[in-house]
């Protein structure tokens, strides 16, 4: 059945839609379109990723703060090496570690570290109450931490930073 033109009229023509410019384009540039997708995609996994990190914290005194920037590492405070490795806490878990652990202690500071970074040498192991904390079983570096600040005790509190996930 004809509808009175021929099938190659299908194809949008300047030709035969001449008055209906939304027909087509004047000019898409396909690598432009692709390129914004691309980014598009690209921002999307960098947000994704963002979202899966999971800092973990480690409380230094002043003098083991002072030893881990000379040496730009730590094998820990004396309670790790004792034990093998590096109490790390969630942040979940920071607060009660430093009433535990860091009563009454002010000039202390607290580091952040991203745990995938850690791969296998990270072991998520029971403690307190059996929660699950992450140890460190090798040094810890400078070049691990993705921030540092103080961790002052003020009203019979530890005052942990905004920042913290």
């Amino acid at each position: 059945m004809s509808l009175g033109h021929n099938s190659s009229d299908d194809l949008i023509s300047p030709k035969r839609h001449q008055n209906h410019h939304i027909c087509k384009p004047a000019h898409i540039n396909l690598l432009t379109l692709f390129d914004t997708v691309n980014r598009f995609i690209l921002d999307l996994s960098i947000a994704a990723l963002h979202l899966t990190i999971m800092l973990i914290y480690k409380i230094l005194r002043k003098a083991e703060g002072a030893a881990f920037h000379d040496k730009g590492e730590t094998a820990g405070a004396p309670v790790d090496l004792q034990d093998g490795f590096i109490h790390f806490s969630t942040a979940e878990q920071a607060a009660e570690t430093a009433a535990k652990h860091f009563a009454g202690e002010g000039n202390l500071t607290l580091l952040a570290c991203d745990e995938t970074q850690f791969g296998d040498d990270l072991k998520w192991e029971p403690s307190r109450s059996g929660a699950l904390f992450p140890h460190l079983f090798r040094s810890l570096k400078t070049t691990d931490v993705l921030w540092e600040k103080p961790l002052p005790y003020c009203d019979n509190s530890h005052q942990f930073p905004k920042e913290m996930v």
